[in-house]
């Protein structure tokens, strides 16, 4: 529902201003969350059936032909953040930390399609329509990654550390 009625530069404006800052807030704020709540084996972040280990996203999505072309906001803080395009640190602590960071990763994605809504207060109601849009086309590449990921790297933990893993 329309509140506000900008011109449409300002309008345009608030656009940017809001798909610029409200995604990367979400993302920092994510950065503080509480590892434990990233857990691999917590119901949102484990593999589901149907997704079949990650092989989902392979065989739906061609993943291999273009997860390589997503960008890394990990390294966004110097103080908080975690890599996660190359893996070269194959030690058991970090292929945790790894798992635990896609988590946080796919949550700050998710967290980015929500502000679609807002557009609503200022924009005509089809407006709306297209920034969700926009939202699913930015971020839902991003979920897929992390989703196609995870269960490659909980696999990866296994094979290497079969005795201390519980993944």
């Amino acid at each position: 529902m329309q509140i506000f009625y900008p011109s449409q530069l300002v309008a345009i404006l608030l656009i940017f201003a809001i798909w610029g800052g409200l995604p990367l807030l979400t993302a920092w704020l994510c950065l503080f969350l509480p590892d434990a709540m990233f857990d691999p084996r917590r119901f949102f972040w484990r593999s589901f059936r149907w997704e079949r280990d990650g092989r989902v996203y392979e065989t739906v999505f061609h993943i291999k032909s273009w997860k390589h072309l997503l960008p890394d906001g990990g390294g966004l803080s110097k103080a908080r953040g975690y890599q996660k395009r190359k893996l070269t640190d194959y030690s058991e602590d970090n292929l945790r930390r790894f798992l635990i960071e896609s988590a946080r990763g796919e949550l700050s994605h998710w967290l980015g399609i929500l502000p679609f809504w807002v557009f609503g207060f200022f924009a005509p109601p089809s407006i709306i329509w297209i920034m969700l849009a926009y939202a699913l086309a930015v971020n839902m590449p991003c979920i897929i990654a992390q989703r196609y990921n995870r269960p490659r790297i909980v696999k990866l933990l296994n094979r290497l550390y079969p005795k201390t893993t519980e993944s």
